[in-house]
């Protein structure tokens, strides 16, 4: 592990542990609210590629209702009747992906990174696409802060790429930052457009 890594790493456990800290009151209020609102799992565990593909489980907020088919379309607005009256207001605040700094204390996933997909579609990704998988997906990332939802699926992995060609501390921290204020605009929460080629009726999966 070289310099950068280990930086890197520090930096995130660092977060992770002072966010956790800091929102363990609001940790507290999801989990409460999750389990009166409705039946069905808190958490939602799925299975995605970590750094070099090796498999990991990848943990939410639930936001769907529990009887809803697990593998639909993504909500594409606020008023799709399978989000819960929690689960809409938790992912317009980004509060569901709260369970990921459980990940990154794990060490499968970073604070800063691409995020982490389904090995599934590996195969779909040609020799560059597949340079995003050189290191740990992330909480957020360049393509987060570059369009979100509003951006297409090729243009979220080419953001990718560029953020592991052009991976620094200063990157990171640039990106955290850029991150919060995005959050709060609460702009671009739901995907318009899958690929330059195709919607996201049936193509993306539930809680993405």
């Amino acid at each position: 592990m070289n310099l950068f890594n280990i930086c890197k790493r520090v930096l995130d456990i660092l977060i992770a542990v002072v966010a956790m800290v800091i929102l363990s009151p609001v940790f507290v209020v999801i989990l409460i609210t999750i389990k009166l609102s409705s039946k069905g799992p808190i958490i939602f565990k799925q299975e995605r590629a970590g750094k070099n593909s090796k498999p990991f489980v990848f943990y939410k907020f639930r936001t769907m209702k529990p009887d809803v088919e697990p593998f639909g379309s993504s909500p594409k607005s606020g008023r799709d009747p399978r989000l819960t009256t929690v689960g809409k207001f938790l992912r317009e605040y980004s509060l569901d992906e709260l369970p990921q700094l459980f990940n990154v204390l794990k060490g499968d996933m970073s604070i800063v990174g691409p995020r982490p997909l389904y090995i599934s579609q590996i195969p779909e990704w040609n020799e560059r696409q597949k340079k995003r998988l050189l290191v740990k997906p992330g909480l957020t990332g360049l393509a987060q802060i570059g369009g979100r939802a509003e951006i297409t699926r090729e243009e979220k992995l080419d953001l990718d790429v560029k953020y592991v060609e052009t991976t620094s501390l200063i990157a990171d921290i640039m990106i955290i930052l850029a991150t919060i204020a995005y959050v709060f605009k609460r702009k671009n929460i739901y995907e318009k457009s899958y690929s330059q080629t195709e919607y996201t009726r049936g193509q993306s999966k539930h809680e993405t």
